[in-house]
């Protein structure tokens, strides 16, 4: 008896801040891929989906984005054009780090 099937593996690669095309509020989204893979005996041996997602963590909307549109997205958060660096939430204005008195110049 051979037993085989897929699993899928769902990974968070960034935090980007746009407007969502749902709600339109400008919020926070996540950057996701997901691969599915084929199995046998448990035993995940190769990928045979890989899709990219971004979803909006206001509304919760999701959207399937291309490859291409996911690298250029993620090449933009390792830049940090987006005031947010891999996952990090960005400064609000009038944001004072720990241990900074704000009222002192």
């Amino acid at each position: 008896m051979i037993i085989f099937g897929t699993k899928g593996y769902l990974h968070q690669l960034a935090i980007l801040t746009m407007v969502c095309g749902w709600c339109g509020n400008p919020a926070a989204h996540t950057l996701r891929k997901r691969v599915t893979k084929f199995t046998l005996f448990f035993v995940p041996l190769f990928p045979f989906s890989t899709k990219f997602a971004t979803q909006c963590t206001f509304c919760g909307g999701e959207r399937q984005i291309p490859g291409e549109e996911a690298d250029r997205l993620l090449a933009q958060a390792a830049a940090g054009q987006d005031g947010n660096v891999h996952g990090q939430a960005p400064q609000q204005p009038g944001f004072t780090p720990p241990g900074q008195n704000p009222y002192q110049r």
